[in-house]
């Protein structure tokens, strides 16, 4: 599977990777001494990610792909809790890897770590979750979208389907970035849009919460999730209960391409994950080689794009992959 991945490269990102491969023969006195320091380089990937979460395990087959890409070791730990995911970073400066990468949900929670990990010369990357942090820690760029701007676009287009009353489905508590979506959305719908929190580690009880919702608002004629394993719990609950709301989420699953070809989910945000693992790797991995630096102060976006049933076929076997 690993193999197979690789021939679905960006253009863009095969150019960087050119590019890394010219920063190692540039003239350098002992090439060989070169070669082994990149091989040897180990780089910390450090998440938000719950166990069993679809999204993330794109995001690690990125990090991993691009890590065997350029002969380094990448190193993918994660874990929901902010101050485990804290510790992680500690240890990873302990450990003195050459580059982190790292998701910041929970900026205030992180921001400790991440400054102690600057200060230490490891340089930093932020993906997914962050955008607005990431310069005030030292970080050299950020990987990801503008939450709050997708989640206005998302709003936009329900409201073009007709939705006029919206549910926003968030599913972990204290994420900022899924904060920001739902932000985004009651900007567009205002008064008409309604926050339920539920919690990703438990999708049945997710799938509850969303039927229990529906059946006690009928006017509820739209919801919007943020993340693929609750919108199939989303699809299953507007099933149950009779719903004739329309159903659109962030982020891509197999089983999210599945149903929206099915109809059933009319559009994915596609933040292409799978970039979010790769980018930082080769961007680490750049600075650590040939001192380039990306984005100039501003974040290298990755979304928002939708996945609708007009391209959905182009993605589906791209997402069972688990590149998208």
């Amino acid at each position: 599977m690993r193999t197979k991945r690789r021939f679905h490269w960006i253009v863009a990102v095969v150019a960087a990777g050119a590019l890394a491969l010219a920063g190692c023969s540039s003239g350098e006195d002992d090439p060989d001494s070169e070669n082994a320091k990149e091989s040897s380089a180990t780089y910390a990937v450090i998440t938000h990610a719950s166990p069993g979460d679809t999204f993330w395990d794109v995001v690690k087959n990125g990090a991993e792909d691009a890590g065997e890409q350029y002969g380094v070791t990448v190193e993918y730990h994660s874990n929901p809790d902010p101050a485990q995911q804290s510790q992680l970073i500690d240890q990873a400066v302990s450990k003195g890897v050459d580059g982190i990468a790292v998701s910041m949900a929970n900026p205030d929670a992180l921001r400790e770590s991440i400054s102690k990990a600057v200060a230490a010369g490891i340089p930093v990357v932020t993906l997914n979750s962050g955008v607005e942090s990431f310069a005030s820690v030292g970080a050299i760029t950020h990987v990801g979208q503008t939450e709050t701007i997708a989640g206005q676009q998302a709003a936009q287009r329900l409201k073009a389907a007709g939705v006029t009353k919206l549910l926003c489905v968030i599913e972990e508590v204290g994420n900022v970035a899924l904060d920001q979506r739902c932000n985004g959305a009651t900007e567009v719908f205002g008064s008409s849009a309604e926050r339920l929190q539920v919690d990703v580690s438990n999708v049945a009880e997710a799938n509850s919460k969303i039927k229990a919702r529906l059946q006690a608002d009928s006017t509820i004629d739209g919801v919007l999730t943020l993340n693929p394993l609750i919108a199939i719990a989303a699809r299953d609950a507007i099933k149950e209960t009779g719903s004739s709301a329309k159903l659109a989420t962030f982020d891509l699953s197999g089983d999210v391409v599945d149903a929206i070809k099915a109809g059933e989910i009319l559009w994915a945000i596609d933040q292409q994950q799978y970039l979010q693992g790769w980018l930082p790797i080769t961007f680490l991995h750049l600075y650590t080689i040939n001192k380039n630096t990306v984005g100039g102060g501003l974040p290298v976006l990755t979304g928002p794009g939708f996945v609708t049933a007009e391209n959905a076929d182009a993605v589906a076997e791209l997402a069972r992959q688990g590149t998208r």
